[in-house]
C-alpha cells in the first residue's frame, strides 16, 4: 500500500500542536525559562489561546499569597510585601513561611493589595489628603511570576472611607476593580475601572456599605462579594449596636455592572458576637461566625447564587478549640481547613474538620499584619 508523503507545512503544524498539548500541563514557572529554548516555544508560550488554555489546566487553591507589614519602629514606615507559599507549607510552619526570604515580592510605603485573580495582583496605590478626608487612589496589575506590570488606572479622588474588589469579566475578556465608596450624608456610590480603559464608570446606588474596608471583595463566578450593613455610617460603627436586620450580603456582578442581596443562611437567628467572615475555597462561597461566644459555625453555599444551597458545614464548641475567644479567618483545603484567630494577638488556630483535629499556633513571625489570598501562578499579561 502507497501512502503519500506528509505535506511538510502540515508535518510542522502537526508538531506545534504537540508541543502545544505537552507544554499546556507544564507549572508556570518553568514555562517563563522554556520560552527561551527556540523562537517557536517563545511564540506558542506567549500565545493568548496557550495562555488561557494553560491557566484553565493549572491547579487550583494550592498556592497562598500573603500581605504582611514588618513591626514598625520609630524611624521606619509601614513596609508591605507579598509572601507565597504553598497551602501545606504555610498549614506546618506559618512562622517560618512568612518570614521566608525566597518568593517574597516588595510593594510600596502606600501600597495596598485589592486582589488577586487568574495570576493577577491588584494593587492600589493610596495617596491620604488627611486634612480633607479624601484620598487619591491610582490601580495596577502586576504578575508576580513574569514581571508584568500594567500602566496605572486614571487617579480616583474619594472620601477615605471605601472598599475595593477585584476579579474577572469573562464576557469582555476583561479584568475590573470596583470601589465602593461611603459619604458623610450616608450616601453609597461604586465607581468601576476596566484595565486597559481611559475613565472610571459611575454607579449610582450600591445598597450597603462593607463593615470592614479591609475586608476586599470576594470573587467567585463573576461577581464580587461582601458582607455589608444597612444604614452604613462607613467605618466608624459599634458592632454591638447591629442587629441581624442591617447585616446582608452584597454580590456585584461583572459583566452588568449591577448589584443584588443575598440571602444569609436561614439558620443564622441572632448577630454574631464578633464580625463574621466571608471566604471563597473553590466554586463555593463560606460564611464564618461565632455562635453566643462560645461555638464557632461555618456555612457552605455549595451553589453559589442559590440561596437554598446554604449548608451549615461545622458547628464546634471553643472548649474544644481550647480558646476562649474566637474570630473567624481564612478556609483551606476545599473547606476541610479552618484557620482562626485566638484571643491573643498572635495565635492561631488551625482546625480540621476531617479528623476533628486542633493545632493552635504562635506566629512569632517578624510581622505586624498579615493578610491571605488565593493565588495561582501563570503567565496571564492582560493588554
Amino acid at each position: 500500500m502507497h501512502m503519500e508523503p506528509q505535506h511538510p507545512t502540515a508535518a510542522v503544524l502537526l508538531c506545534e500542536v504537540v508541543v502545544m498539548e505537552i507544554l499546556s500541563w507544564v507549572p508556570a514557572k518553568p514555562l517563563t525559562r522554556l520560552k527561551l529554548v527556540c523562537k517557536s516555544w517563545n511564540s506558542i508560550i506567549s500565545d493568548p489561546h496557550f495562555v488561557k488554555l494553560h491557566l484553565h489546566r493549572s491547579p487550583k487553591n494550592n498556592i497562598l499569597l500573603f500581605t504582611r507589614t514588618k513591626p514598625l519602629t520609630l524611624d521606619e514606615e509601614k513596609k508591605w510585601g507579598l509572601v507565597f507559599s504553598s497551602v501545606e507549607s504555610f498549614i506546618q510552619n506559618p512562622s517560618s513561611t512568612l518570614d521566608a526570604q525566597e518568593n517574597r515580592y516588595s510593594l510600596h510605603v502606600q501600597d495596598w493589595v485589592v486582589g488577586s485573580c487568574n495570576g493577577l495582583v491588584c494593587v492600589a496605590h493610596i495617596l491620604d489628603h488627611p486634612n480633607n478626608d479624601i484620598c487619591d487612589i491610582w490601580l495596577r496589575l502586576l504578575n508576580p511570576l513574569t514581571g508584568f506590570i500594567s500602566e496605572n488606572s486614571p487617579c480616583l479622588r474619594v472620601n477615605m472611607h471605601n472598599a475595593f474588589g477585584f476579579g474577572y469579566d469573562e464576557s469582555s475578556d476583561s479584568y475590573k476593580v470596583l470601589v465602593i465608596i461611603w459619604d458623610s450624608s450616608g450616601t453609597v456610590t461604586t465607581q468601576v475601572y476596566s484595565f486597559g480603559g481611559s475613565s472610571w464608570k459611575r454607579i449610582n446606588s450600591f445598597p450597603a456599605f462593607p463593615f470592614s474596608s479591609e475586608d476586599n471583595g470576594h470573587f467567585i463566578g463573576g461577581t464580587l462579594n461582601w458582607l455589608a450593613l444597612r444604614n452604613p455610617h462607613g467605618a466608624d460603627y459599634d458592632w454591638d449596636a447591629v442587629i441581624l436586620d442591617m447585616l446582608m450580603l452584597v454580590s456585584f456582578d461583572l459583566k452588568s455592572d449591577t448589584s443584588k442581596q443575598i440571602p444569609l443562611p436561614k439558620g443564622i437567628d441572632e448577630i454574631p458576637g464578633e464580625e463574621p467572615t466571608l471566604g471563597v475555597w473553590g466554586n463555593s462561597l463560606y460564611l464564618l461566625h461565632d455562635y453566643k461566644n462560645t461555638h464557632f459555625i461555618a456555612w457552605q453555599m455549595k451553589e453559589f447564587g442559590d440561596e437554598n444551597s446554604w449548608t451549615q458545614l461545622l458547628k464546634i464548641s471553643f472548649q474544644h478549640l481550647g480558646v476562649e475567644r474566637l474570630f473567624p479567618g481564612f478556609i483551606f483545603e476545599n473547606g476541610n481547613v479552618f484557620m482562626l484567630r485566638g484571643k491573643h494577638r498572635f495565635e492561631e488556630v488551625f482546625y480540621d474538620r476531617r479528623d476533628n483535629s486542633v493545632k493552635r499556633v504562635k506566629i512569632l513571625s517578624n510581622t505586624r499584619y498579615v493578610n491571605a489570598f488565593d493565588y495561582v501562578e501563570s503567565l496571564v499579561q492582560p493588554c
